[in-house]
């Protein structure tokens, strides 16, 4: 696919890591001229996932979340990668209201909630024993002219 910009960003799995991430994603999404909802649904499926990441991935320990971006004309693509414990079924913790931590009173939504403002989701496992969250949503505006910039095919 060719992508017109991307980005990775890498940092703590640290909850107060949450809003840097799901605000330097938008602020890299801003170049596709997004609706104030289409960002708003950016922002809550990153959030969702990084937030995953914290408290699933990396329980008891502090890992590396991993999120990279690209952008085509007019579509935002993004991954959200850990290398934390993994996930045992795939299906079930996609389930509405499933959740592995009952006693910490979790909803068990965030998969949910990611599809509902996302157009594509899909889990995978990676290259390690974490996991690979891959979303993207179709804007309604389009890439800003890139400076300088070329495809770049992934």
């Amino acid at each position: 696919m060719n992508y017109m910009n991307q980005m990775t960003l890498k940092f703590d799995s640290l909850s107060i890591n949450e809003g840097f991430a799901r605000s330097a994603v938008a602020a890299f999404c801003v170049q596709l001229n997004p609706t104030l909802d289409e960002i708003t649904d950016i922002k809550t499926a990153v959030s969702e996932a990084v937030t995953n990441c914290v408290v699933h991935a990396y329980p008891k320990t502090v890992g590396q979340i991993e999120i990279w971006v690209g952008l085509t004309m007019n579509t935002v693509h993004i991954e959200v990668r850990d290398d934390g414990i993994g996930i045992a079924d795939f299906e079930k913790v996609r389930e509405p209201f499933f959740t592995t931590r009952p006693q910490e009173e979790r909803a068990g939504m965030g998969f949910t909630v990611m599809e509902s403002f996302m157009d594509t989701l899909e889990l995978r496992k990676n290259d390690n024993k974490g996991v690979i969250v891959s979303m993207s949503k179709k804007l309604q505006g389009k890439l800003k002219a890139v400076a300088g910039g070329s495809n770049v095919k992934l």
